[in-house]
C-alpha cells in the first residue's frame, strides 16, 4: 500500500505544481505534454532500453542460472546457491514481484497506447518504434511464461493505482502465448519492409530481432505447449527470413568479444553498457587480483600482472570445463582462463586437471583495462545473434523430422577453423533424440554465459531438463516453473499460487 502512497503524492504533486506554475514548455518532457511531440516520444523510446539494461541481470538469471553450467568451484562466497540448486519453496520464491517485468511492461504499453497519435516527419520511423516496441513487449511476455507459466495480461498503460485497479488474475499460458504470437505479428506489420537497424546499432530491437524471437517462440510452442509441426513450420519460416537482413556469422568466434568488436555482423540485439552510464555484470565471474596473481593459466604463465578488479562468485561446473576441454576448439579459450595453483615444472596445463585446478575467470565479457590497475566492464551483451538462429534452426528442423547436420557443421567449422576436419568434427544426422542433444550441446558451448542454457533445456522438454540438471529429478517437473511469493498473493488476493507448490 505504501507503494501506491507514493505513486499518488507524486502525481498529486505533479498536478499542484502544473497549476501554480501555469507554464507549458514544449522542450520538456512533463506528465501532461509528454505524448505532445515526437521529441518526446523518442525520449521515450530511448528510456524503453534503459528499463530493460536495468533488468537485464534478472533475464540472464532466469535464462541460465538453474541450468548445469555453474556451481563449480568459487575462490569468493558463491552466489545464488538455492537457484543453482533448485532448491526452491513457497516460502523461499525468488523474483518477488514477477522480477518487476511489469513496470517495464507498463512503460511499453505507455508507448504502444501513445505513440500512435504523435505527429513525426516521418511516419516510417514512428512505425519502426512501434515494431520494437511490440517485439520487447512480447520477449517480456514470452519471459513470464517461461518462468511462471500462468501470468497476468496487461496492455494498457498504468492509470488505477488502487489496488483494485492494479489486481489482476493470472491468465492461462495458451492465452499469454497468444499474446505473444499477436505482438510478434504486430511488429512484424509495423516493420513491414524496414530490415535497417535502428540508428545502424544492434542496440535496439530490429525486424531481425522479431524474426529471431518468433523462431525462439514457436518452437517453445510446438514443443512445450503442444503446437505440433504447424508451429515449427512457422518457426523454420521466420528464421531462414534473417539470413538476407545483413546478419551472418563472424569469421571468428573470438572476434565476437571485446568493446572493439561489438559492432559485428553476427549480434542481432545487443544490451548496451558503457563507462559512467552503466556496468555489465560479469565482474562477479572474474575474481579479485589478491586470489588470481598467485596462479598459473593453463599455459604455464603467471597471472601476477593479469588487471581485474572484480569477484569470483561463479563457477563452472567441472562437467562445464570438461565438455570444453578440446584445445582445437576456440570456444574454449574464448571463455574461460582455466587457474591453475601451480605451472606443472613450466609444461602448464594444456588439459583440464581436477588435482591442479584452482579456479576460473570468465573472460567473454571482460571489457576492457582503465589503465589505473583496474577494469570497465562494458561489454555489449547480446540477446540474439545469428549463431543462434541457425541452432535454433536446426532445432525447428529437427522438430519436423530434417535433418539439422548443416546448421550444427556451421557453427563447429566456426568453432574449429583452421582446425575443422570433417571426419573428426562434422555431425552426421541420427535420430531425433541424438540430434536434440547434438544440438543441446552445441549449444551449451557456444553460449555460455549468455542467459540460453535453461531455457535451452526447457524448450528441449522436461525429460532433458532432467537428464542434464544434477539438482532436479523425476517428479521435480513442477519446478520447471517458479513459484510466487506470499506477499505477491497478500497483495493481490485475484492470484493464486503456481501448481505443485
Amino acid at each position: 500500500m505504501k507503494k501506491y502512497i507514493y505513486i499518488l503524492f507524486a502525481l498529486l504533486g505533479l498536478s499542484s505544481c502544473e497549476s501554480e506554475l501555469e507554464i507549458t514548455s514544449p522542450s520538456q518532457l512533463t506528465a501532461a505534454g509528454f505524448w505532445d511531440t515526437e521529441e518526446g516520444a523518442r525520449a521515450a523510446h530511448t528510456g524503453l532500453y534503459g528499463t530493460y539494461r536495468s533488468s537485464n541481470f534478472n533475464f540472464w538469471l532466469l535464462g541460465e542460472i538453474r541450468s548445469d553450467i555453474w556451481g563449480g568451484n568459487t575462490f569468493e562466497s558463491p552466489s545464488f546457491i538455492s537457484l543453482i540448486e533448485s532448491n526452491i519453496t513457497a516460502t523461499t520464491a525468488p523474483f518477488g514481484g514477477w522480477s518487476g517485468f511489469y513496470s517495464n511492461i507498463h512503460k511499453l504499453n505507455d508507448f504502444i497506447v501513445n505513440a500512435p497519435n504523435v505527429a513525426f516527419v516521418n511516419e516510417s520511423d514512428r512505425n519502426h518504434l512501434l515494431g520494437q516496441a511490440y517485439g520487447l513487449r512480447a520477449f517480456y511476455y514470452y519471459t513470464l511464461l517461461k518462468t511462471w507459466g500462468d501470468v497476468p495480461i496487461s496492455l494498457e498503460p498504468l492509470a488505477d493505482i488502487s489496488p483494485e485497479g492494479l489486481s489482476k488474475a493470472r491468465s492461462p499460458q495458451s492465452e499469454v502465448m497468444e499474446l505473444v504470437k499477436s505482438d510478434i505479428a504486430m511488429s512484424l506489420s509495423l516493420f513491414g519492409s524496414d530490415n535497417s537497424f535502428w540508428a545502424d546499432s544492434k542496440v535496439y530491437w530490429s525486424k531481425a530481432a522479431t524474426l529471431a524471437l518468433k523462431g525462439d517462440v514457436f518452437i517453445w510452442s510446438g514443443n512445450v505447449l503442444g503446437g505440433g509441426a504447424a508451429d515449427f513450420t512457422e518457426a523454420k519460416s521466420a528464421l531462414n527470413q534473417i539470413a538476407s537482413l545483413g546478419v551472418s556469422l563472424e569469421n571468428d568466434y573470438a572476434n565476437l568479444w571485446g568493446i572493439d568488436n561489438e559492432g559485428n555482423d553476427e549480434f542481432i540485439f545487443a544490451v548496451q553498457y558503457k563507462e559512467n552510464e552503466a556496468s555489465n555484470f560479469y565482474n562477479s565471474f572474474t575474481g579479485r587480483a589478491t586470489e588470481i596473481s598467485p596462479t598459473f593459466n593453463s599455459d604455464g604463465t603467471s597471472m601476477q600482472d593479469f588487471v581485474i578488479n572484480g569477484a569470483n562468485r561463479f563457477g563452472p561446473e567441472e562437467k562445464t570445463l570438461l565438455l570444453l576441454d578440446d584445445n582445437d576448439d576456440t570456444r574454449k579459450a574464448a571463455n574461460f582462463i582455466y587457474l591453475y595453483s601451480n605451472d606443472n615444472g613450466g609444461a602448464g596445463y594444456p588439459n583440464y586437471d581436477a588435482a591442479n585446478y584452482f579456479g576460473a575467470v570468465f573472460s567473454k565479457f571482460l571489457g576492457r583495462e582503465d589503465g589505473a590497475g583496474g577494469r570497465i566492464f562494458e561489454s555489449d551483451v547480446p540477446v540474439y545473434r545469428y549463431a543462434d538462429v541457425l541452432l535454433l534452426l536446426a532445432e525447428a528442423k529437427n522438430l519436423l523430422g530434417e535433418d539439422p547436420s548443416g546448421e550444427i557443421n556451421q557453427i563447429r567449422e566456426r568453432a574449429y577453423g583452421a582446425n575443422y576436419n570433417p571426419a573428426i568434427h562434422a555431425y552426421t544426422n541420427s535420430s531425433q533424440t541424438d540430434n536434440a542433444n547434438a544440438i543441446l550441446d552445441e549449444r551449451y558451448k557456444e553460449f555460455i554465459g549468455e542467459g540460453k542454457r535453461w531455457w535451452d533445456l526447457r524448450r528441449a522438454g522436461n525429460s532433458f531438463v532432467i537428464n542434464n540438471v544434477p539438482f532436479l529429478n523425476p517428479g521435480d517437473e513442477y519446478k520447471m516453473l517458479l513459484p510466487i511469493t506470499a506477499d505477491m498473493i497478500g497483495r493481490n488476493p485475484l492470484l493464486v499460487q503456481t501448481p505443485g507448490y
